[in-house]
Order: C-alpha cells, then structure tokens, then sequence
C-alpha cells in the first residue's frame, strides 16, 4: 500500500496486487470492496473497458452481512452484472466496452438488471485495454474481469483512488469511444 500527497495536497491512495492461484492473493476482494463502496455512494460515471467479461460472483452475502447495501437482498452470491444494474438503478451511467461476442452472458445478464436509460456499451474489435473506473478510483492492469483473471491467471492490477486521475481516465475513454450520452 502506498500513500502520498499529491500536488495539490491531497492523499492520494495506490495498491498494486500481484496476483496468482499460487500466491493465493486474489483481486475478488479488492473487487467486492469497490463496488460495495459504489452501491453506498454511486459514482455518476462508470466505465469497464475489458476485451472479455465473465458474470462472475463478485459479492458474497452468504451471510446476508451487506443487506444493507443490496436492492431486494437475499443470502446468497450476487453477480457482476447485479451488482452493476443495481449502480445503474442508482442512476450511475455506466459504459461497458468490449469485443464483439466475447462477453455474451454477461451482457445479456446486464441487459436484464440494468436501467437501460444509464447503461451503454460500445463493441471494439482492437480493445486490449483492460480499466474499470468510477468518479475518484481505477482498476487497471492486465485483468481481464472472467474467472480465470480473477482468481488463476498471473496478473498484475493497479487500484488507485485520485479522483483526478480517474477524471482524466473517463476523458480519454469519452474521445476514445464516445460520449454516448
């Protein structure tokens, strides 16, 4: 973990994970965390720009700790995809940009939960880039957001909270692949 004052004087947090099944460290955690803190406090811009996308499980309310935090909450596993239609219901615009046919299920699960008036996705046959970003954080890396990427592949991931960063991040995205709204 690494905490610093920026130009400005403000903190600025940064952790970078190193990820493995055999170093055990797994980004779940660090993913689960971001979005409970965005159903609590919903970021009006969201962008999750990854080549491929799997529904995986990414809140475990097993033990119904966050009810709290969930729309109509039951104890069970709640998926990327509810977890991101609920930050849309919030009235989070999100942007999803993916390949073409290379995150169907997971599209189609969003399409279902997600308010589709703040919901757009954008389809790139050259994305490689793999960043999901709200109004003052990013994860960013080599992590494609499937099962493997979370908890198999070797990766490496950056999460960063600097809301001016993440300001310029949405900015690149825009000119990258439109404002969509």
């Amino acid at each position: 973990m690494l905490f610093r004052s920026s130009g400005g004087g403000k903190l600025i947090f940064e952790r970078d994970l190193r990820t493995s099944r055999f170093t055990g460290v797994k980004v779940h955690s660090l993913l689960s965390d971001v979005l409970l803190a965005e159903l609590m406090v919903p970021s009006s811009d969201l962008w999750l720009v990854s080549p491929w996308i799997s529904d995986v499980d990414v809140i475990d309310n097993s033990g119904g700790v966050y009810d709290s935090v969930l729309d109509n909450p039951s104890s069970r596993a709640y998926r990327f995809s509810e977890v991101l239609g609920m930050l849309t219901r919030a009235r989070s615009k999100l942007r999803v940009v993916t390949r073409p046919n290379a995150s169907s299920g997971f599209l189609r699960n969003l399409g279902y939960v997600a308010d589709n008036e703040y919901l757009r996705i954008v389809f790139d046959d050259d994305v490689h880039e793999k960043t999901f970003c709200g109004d003052d954080w990013q994860i960013t890396g080599s992590m494609n957001y499937t099962f493997n990427g979370m908890h198999r592949n070797d990766e490496r991931i950056s999460y960063r909270v600097d809301a001016k960063m993440a300001a310029i991040t949405r900015v690149e995205f825009t000119n990258r692949f439109g404002s969509l709204w």
